[in-house]
């Protein structure tokens, strides 16, 4: 197991804290986090664009004009795809953009993806985050003594005053540790983890 300092709000180390290594010490590929991200962007897709065929639109089915004699082009109906108004040809319809992952794909990657901030040392253990009241200046300055303006936030169970004082910050995010995943790992220079939140990731990734 990798031993690990544990810090303060306040910057100041006060013990230290033990990561296993079946999570926080595995060869990262880039190939696997890369494959997971994808499925993870293409998944929040929302795939509702949608456009009107011909016979969709509205519009009558009469011939606008003779079909010789006027020294025009032919046309059919009004709801031909040339005219202003017609149908749209090849336009995009309602679809899923859902990309499969297996889970033991999904779990290898997370575990990739803290221990490469661990490697990297942008993987910061506190032993809490209490904050005495909702106050985003006292958030913003214990995350200035902490050297973490660009930061993920874990926590092991709901904090309101933290939840509530970071979320006018920009380039701060607090996720429980039920929510952790590999895109939002990546995203944020550090990853700040707090001590209580470890057991959750263990209980999640070596179940």
């Amino acid at each position: 197991m990798a031993t690990v300092d544990v810090f303060n709000i306040q910057g100041s180390k006060v013990s230290q804290a033990e990561l296993p290594d079946a999570i926080f010490d595995v060869p990262v590929k880039k190939s696997v986090l890369h494959q997971v991200v994808v499925a993870q962007m293409a998944n929040r897709r929302a795939g509702t664009a949608n456009v009107k065929n011909r016979h969709d639109v509205a519009g009558s089915t009469r011939k606008l004009y003779r079909q010789k004699g006027t020294g025009r082009a032919r046309r059919g109906d009004i709801k031909s795809p040339l005219m202003r108004g017609g149908g749209v040809v090849f336009g995009p319809h309602p679809r899923s953009y859902e990309k499969k992952v297996t889970k033991k794909v999904r779990r290898l990657a997370l575990k990739m993806a803290l221990s490469a901030k661990l490697r990297e040392a942008e993987l910061l253990i506190l032993n809490g985050f209490e904050l005495a009241q909702i106050k985003t200046k006292d958030f913003v300055a214990a995350v200035a003594a902490l050297k973490a303006p660009n930061a993920l936030i874990i926590t092991a169970e709901e904090n309101r005053n933290l939840e509530l004082s970071a979320r006018n910050v920009q380039g701060v995010k607090v996720m429980h540790c039920d929510g952790l995943n590999v895109y939002d790992i990546l995203k944020y220079e550090k990853l700040l983890l707090l001590e209580g939140a470890i057991k959750g990731i263990e209980g999640r990734l070596l179940s």
